[in-house]
């Protein structure tokens, strides 16, 4: 198959946001990572899936340095690009990075304080103290998250007392509250049931206008109904990549269809 088709589909890269070039990622004598190469989009949903340990979580790690926090973690060869910038290059600050790109996490962390609270925490952490700007982002934010109706009485109470699905709702609240340009998402619906996975579905596909959005989901009906271009790994390299219904419906390889048909995994 030709390597341009299998890694970055011509008609959905462009404009890309984020260029991963032969990358090689460890654990460290593990390699986790062997010669990645993917473009995903700007403003499109990217679903990264394949079985568990297969790398989509530690690439999905290294789009905003979190694995920087794994101390025996390393990039062995290539690059990590977002708007161009090679994000592991020596003048990139970490810290600045993930307010570029947020995470969302498998299971949700609303941290114990109340809902306005856990939404502007990162402007706080940023010095933002001004009350009028703190509100109007804290509407702003849970409106994007498809929460502010639900909880517009209660900004005050803690985010601990919120269910499941709007306590992930609220932790999206609080990775989008700082502008980011990027929203990464790790298994956000695993611990969901089926209506509140729903809820979150709908409000990804309204992020995406806003966001580029970047989903690792081992839900392959989520995969279908969520992204525009889906990946497929195992063993730690990307087999496949392509537009999400074409890579469902017709695979140019074998391993993809045995994986998405059941047949493993």
């Amino acid at each position: 198959m030709d390597e341009t088709l299998k890694t970055a589909p011509p008609e959905a890269v462009a404009p890309a946001s984020i260029e991963i070039d032969h990358l090689d990622f460890f654990y460290g004598d593990h390699q986790a990572l062997f010669d990645i190469n993917l473009a995903m989009p700007a403003h499109k949903v990217t679903a990264l899936i394949g079985p568990s340990g297969c790398g989509k979580s530690t690439l999905l790690r290294c789009l905003n340095r979190m694995n920087d926090l794994v101390p025996v973690a390393r990039i062995g060869h290539g690059q990590v690009r977002i708007h161009g910038t090679d994000i592991y290059g020596p003048n990139v600050d970490p810290i600045e990075l993930r307010k570029r790109v947020g995470m969302v996490f498998q299971k949700s962390n609303p941290f114990p304080k109340s809902i306005y609270e856990n939404v502007i925490y990162g402007l706080r952490i940023q010095g933002r103290t001004k009350r009028s700007d703190l509100d109007e982002v804290v509407e702003r934010s849970l409106r994007q998250a498809a929460l502010w109706d639900e909880v517009k009485d209660r900004l005050h109470e803690s985010g601990l007392g919120l269910s499941g699905g709007q306590q992930q709702r609220l932790c999206i609240a609080r990775a989008i509250a700082v502008e980011p340009e990027i929203i990464l998402m790790d298994e956000p619906c695993s611990a969901l049931d089926p209506i509140a996975t729903s809820k979150v579905e709908e409000l990804i596909f309204e992020l995406k206008k806003l966001y580029t959005i970047v989903i690792v989901t081992h839900n392959m009906q989520q995969a279908g109904r969520c992204s525009d271009l889906t990946a497929f790994f195992y063993l730690g390299k990307l087999i496949e990549m392509d537009r999400t219904e074409k890579l469902f419906t017709n695979p140019a390889e074998k391993q993809t269809e045995d994986y998405i048909t059941g047949r493993f995994g």
